[in-house]
Order: structure tokens, then C-alpha cells, then sequence
């Protein structure tokens, strides 16, 4: 149903630096870049950062891309630790969203929550 995301960042150079990395083990890469507008995706544009230009305040978002594996799940984990980023939930199995839900948290430079999270039968 969703057909693309975005979101507002204060510091669309740190940002991106983030999403660059965090986003290539999953595939995901650059798909338009205006500056201060930059489109993610593999073919076309499906998540999107801006600089911050309308509103007041922080609301903070919860952002969850798809991992094809465990090992990406890792991946992106690195990545954004690599960064800096602060790790909110260790990978790893969440049964309470059903039992092969595996999946890591992070902070992005702007305060999010975001997820790499890859489905499975494993329950382990």
C-alpha cells in the first residue's frame, strides 16, 4: 500500500551520510538526489529526506526497511553503529510480533527510530 516515506532532518548532510550507509546492505542506494531532497529505493525512489522546513518541534518517527536476510539485519546494524548511532535494541528475535521476526533498532542523526528487520519461519 505504501507507495513512498519521507521524512524531515535537520543536517540533510549527516542524514544522508547515514541512510547511505545503513541502506547499501539492503540494497537500497541513491535514487535521486536534489540536495536538499534525496530519494532511496532500488529502482525507483520509496523512502525520501528533506532538510527540516515546516513545523515546530521533533516528533519522533519509527522507520522499518526490509532485510532479505539475518546477515543484512547485521549489516545495517554496523553501519550505523559505524556511524555513531545508537543502538536501541540488540538483533535478534522478537516473537512477540510472531516468531520469525528478527530485528535491530537504531537512532538516525535526527532522533529516529529505524529498523532493519527480515521475516522468517526461524524462531531462533
Amino acid at each position: 500500500m505504501i507507495d513512498h516515506i519521507s521524512i524531515q532532518c535537520d543536517d540533510i548532510e549527516a542524514s544522508a551520510a547515514f541512510y547511505d550507509a545503513v541502506l547499501a546492505p539492503l540494497g537500497g542506494k541513491r535514487v535521486l538526489d536534489f540536495g536538499t531532497v534525496i530519494g532511496y529505493g532500488t529502482a525507483f525512489p520509496t523512502f525520501w529526506i528533506g532538510t527540516h522546513n515546516t513545523g515546530e518541534g521533533f516528533r519522533e518517527s519509527h522507520i522499518a526497511f526490509r532485510a532479505s536476510s539475518r546477515d543484512e539485519v547485521h549489516e545495517f546494524r554496523d553501519a550505523a553503529l559505524a556511524l555513531g548511532a545508537e543502538l536501541l535494541h540488540e538483533a535478534r528475535v522478537w516473537p512477540e510480533y510472531h516468531p520469525g521476526y528478527y530485528g535491530v533498532f537504531v537512532r538516525d542523526p535526527d532522533g529516529n527510530n529505524v529498523e532493519a528487520v527480515h521475516h522468517t519461519l526461524e524462531s531462533d
